[in-house]
């Protein structure tokens, strides 16, 4: 038995550490020294200090700011140890309530109807940092009453921070939030 024990033990000892130890960190070494920022999580730093992740949506309630879709993540908006979709499906009567007061909520508020979709639903992970060029351009006038600031400058603003799609072929057009507020905060100082 000890002739079939080894060489399986050995085997398994060995996949593990190439596998588990070897192979992530080559990786890891390699993903540093190419790209360092995406790396270490696309951190945003503001004066020394980081703010956040280009990667991960932040919670934003006050007029000033552009707001970011709705979050899945439990009590916690945008939790990253929580990502999860909300799983609730197309019939479900708690997201058509959900839905129906977010898109009152947000008419409310002025924003121009129909309330673009990603206005109202989240996305799968709960933690998309992106919403889409016509949710952020609907806020437009908000945002500018609230600062006090010509619509046509948040506008521009908006257009200006608009990623379009990877290789113009993958995804869609997009506004990083935190990114869009960054620049807001900049424009308004």
């Amino acid at each position: 038995m000890l002739n079939h024990l080894r060489p399986a033990l050995t085997l398994v000892i060995a996949m593990t550490a190439l596998t588990g130890l070897a192979y992530p960190l080559a990786i890891n070494g390699i993903a540093q020294a190419v790209m360092p920022a995406k790396a270490n999580g696309s951190l945003i730093e503001r004066d020394g200090q980081i703010i956040g992740s280009a990667l991960i949506g932040q919670t934003f309630t006050s007029d000033r700011y552009f707001w970011p879709r709705p979050s899945a993540t439990g009590p916690d908006a945008y939790n990253a140890a929580a990502s999860s979709g909300s799983n609730l499906g197309t019939t479900s009567v708690k997201l058509k309530d959900r839905v129906t007061a977010d898109v009152e909520r947000l008419a409310a508020t002025g924003i121009a109807q129909p309330v673009p979709a990603d206005a109202v639903t989240t996305s799968g992970s709960g933690l998309d940092p992106h919403i889409s060029p016509v949710f952020a351009e609907a806020q437009v006038m908000r945002v500018a009453q609230a600062r006090g600031l010509q619509p046509a400058a948040v506008a521009t603003l908006v257009e200006q921070t608009i990623e379009k799609p990877d290789f113009g072929i993958i995804g869609q057009a997009r506004v990083n939030v935190l990114e869009l507020n960054l620049a807001l905060d900049a424009m308004n100082r």
